[in-house]
């Protein structure tokens, strides 16, 4: 998804993902984009300083579908059929830096 597709998706109503159901796009009451990881509320900038550069690849980004909700944020599911599997040894996803 492009960056104005993210957007627009947003200011539709509609949850967007990043690489997985734990991580949710959301506009907060400043009018900024956020990447949020459901499990322990860290979150980051859609984009870079510029707001002009994803944090995280255009393809990563996908629209959820009816299973997708956040009742189910361990879901892995993409379009694609890709995700964001568990890393060799079992770690999992790094949680995102607390924006201030």
């Amino acid at each position: 998804m492009t960056l104005e597709d993210i957007k627009a998706a947003v200011d539709a109503g509609q949850t967007v993902h990043w690489a997985n159901t734990s991580y949710i796009v959301h506009k907060d009451g400043l009018g900024q984009y956020l990447i949020t990881y459901v499990p322990n509320g860290s979150c980051i900038g859609l984009t870079d300083r510029s707001g002009q550069r994803l944090n995280g690849k255009a393809a990563e980004f996908f629209i959820a579908r009816s299973e997708d909700s956040v009742e189910n944020p361990g879901s892995q599911s993409r379009p694609d059929g890709q995700g964001r599997g568990v890393a060799p040894g079992g770690a999992g996803a790094f949680p995102l830096g607390r924006q201030l």
